[in-house]
């Protein structure tokens, strides 16, 4: 059940005899004077017994540890250790001199509790709604969205590591499946987590062990498939079962001259799409940010008033995958994003939208506009057929009569699926060599809001002011993504598995680095309100 604050601290008060001590105006002597207004005991009465159980460590002091924790990205170890030897956090967190703290292990407990709660970001929520109350936000109607890459907390593997990997833990979950590949499957010791002892330099031996090992697998798969469909597996069971067939699947094909019904195989020259780097975080995968920078991860989606330069949305996904695009996730943010939070009845909140070139898809802008949001997003470059080329902006569409026309005149219809056929007329053309090498002719494909993407790419090169205020204000996102990643880059690298754990730790962070703000721009509790009292002098 929940905990409450003692009466008397463990020895003398940290706050009130070492007041002089604790830096004025920083987080610490912030959460001194007001943790219990900023984090009243009723925000977590969900998250525990209402009558039996024994008395935990107050939420206040555990909530007061994980945004210091965030802040300075330290371990549950680490931050444990602080709340026992830094006067700083005990002050913060309203501990005696003498009060030991409480083990690691707890903060683990009281994370699980939030993340299966019904509002697992209400810390988040918490630090926002105070922002909006004190009029941080009020009359800024600005919204920069952004994402950024994070590196995963586990070794990216092989694929030979990932089948005896995925073998293990089928043998560990499946019933039944310890005994098969025991006496079926020889490919490799699973008994042993290594690689098998081959002559990794010849690559016969290596074709024949990747063959072995696919082989292995397929059979404990075809074993367990007719119960995992008929729902005869319990979900770890069936988990490791998919985990094993995807595994074995993802990155090898058949040897050169098989189909792989001889049972020969060989590792794919190519990277599936999605593919899973590793068996112990699932959820982890390749990324790429730019054709040069490749990491392994996740992604961390933003939204930031870039004159405060405070997050007003987070959310953390896996890196790939349609539905967790950019633009995707950016529309979905910002449909939650409150102008202002104290006026809940002014209805949908309408932004000047800034993003880069990843958030100017047609459905991203079409949604942004249904919405009444003005949008300054950079559109994506073209990029012709042929170097110095028509692009397809060279082309004229016209939606009505439902027709393009090419450069030399030439019109078509546009058929059912958006496609544009010139076809034969391209043979004769004098404008060839400038439009297409293809045999067939120059074919268009026309995305589904063709009409708004030519509008957007007309209206950035006609006009100036769209450029002058995206220069002005996009550059100041950086600001607040340097914050989230830390100074010296620390927190970019995760510390947990999967995407809710480290979607958690992400709006933790962020709500930590939003209160540092909104206190060095003078937030203060007046008389049950929050206001912004700016420094003088």
């Amino acid at each position: 059940m929940m905990g409450h604050r003692r009466e008397r601290p463990v020895g003398p008060d940290v706050w009130s005899t070492c007041r002089e001590l604790i830096p004025q105006g920083s987080v610490y002597a912030f959460l001194a004077e007001h943790r219990d207004d900023l984090f009243p005991e009723e925000m977590f009465a969900d998250l525990y017994a209402a009558t039996d159980g024994r008395p935990s460590v107050p939420p206040q002091e555990l909530a007061c540890v994980l945004v210091l924790q965030a802040l300075l990205h330290h371990s549950d170890p680490e931050a444990a250790l602080a709340l026992r030897c830094d006067l700083r956090w005990k002050a913060a967190c309203g501990l005696g001199l003498q009060d030991r703290g409480f083990d690691p292990s707890l903060l683990v407990y009281f994370r699980q509790r939030l993340r299966r709660s019904g509002a697992p970001d209400r810390i988040f929520a918490r630090v926002s709604q105070v922002a909006a109350a004190g009029g941080v936000l009020s009359g800024r109607t600005r919204r920069v969205l952004d994402s950024a890459v994070l590196d995963d907390a586990v070794a990216t593997q092989d694929t030979i590591t990932q089948l005896i990997a995925a073998m293990r833990r089928a043998a560990r979950q499946v019933p039944g499946a310890a005994r098969l590949i025991a006496e079926g499957c020889h490919a490799a010791d699973y008994a042993d987590p290594g690689k098998p002892a081959i002559a990794w330099d010849d690559a016969k031996a290596r074709q024949e062990l990747v063959s072995a090992l696919v082989t292995d697998a397929l059979t404990v798969v075809g074993a367990f498939e007719t119960a995992a469909i008929a729902g005869e597996l319990d979900d770890d069971a069936a988990q490791a079962l998919a985990l094993l067939a995807l595994v074995a699947g993802q990155d090898v094909e058949p040897a050169e001259g098989s189909d792989g019904a001889d049972g020969r195989w060989r590792i794919a020259r190519k990277v599936a799409t999605d593919r899973i780097i590793s068996t112990v975080d699932v959820q982890a995968r390749h990324v790429h940010k730019t054709v040069q920078h490749r990491q392994d991860g996740f992604k961390a989606h933003v939204v930031i008033e870039p004159d405060t330069g405070l997050f007003t949305g987070v959310r953390l996904t896996m890196a790939t995958g349609a539905a967790n695009h950019e633009a995707v996730i950016g529309v979905d943010l910002l449909a939650a994003d409150p102008a202002d939070a104290s006026a809940p009845l002014a209805g949908p909140a309408t932004f000047q939208v800034l993003g880069d070139t990843a958030y100017g898809t047609g459905d991203a802008r079409a949604a942004l506009l249904d919405a009444g949001h003005t949008v300054i997003i950079k559109p994506a470059p073209l990029h012709p057929a042929i170097a110095g080329g028509f692009t397809i902006d060279d082309f004229l569409v016209d939606e009505a009569t439902g027709t393009a026309t090419c450069p030399a005149g030439v019109t078509r219809r546009i058929t059912r699926t958006r496609a544009v056929v010139f076809g034969i007329a391209c043979r004769s053309c004098p404008l060839r060599d400038r439009c297409t090498t293809s045999e067939h002719g120059r074919i268009l494909h026309l995305h589904p809001h063709d009409a708004l993407l030519r509008q957007a790419r007309h209206q950035w090169a006609t006009e100036p002011g769209l450029k002058a205020v995206y220069q002005q204000h996009r550059p100041m996102v950086e600001r607040s993504i340097a914050w989230l990643i830390g100074a010296d880059g620390g927190a970019r690298k995760l510390r947990y598995r999967g995407v809710d754990r480290n979607n958690l730790w992400r709006h933790l962070r962020a709500a930590a680095l939003n209160l540092r703000r909104l206190i060095n721009l003078g937030l203060t509790p007046v008389q049950g309100t929050w206001i912004l009292q700016p420094a003088t002098g």
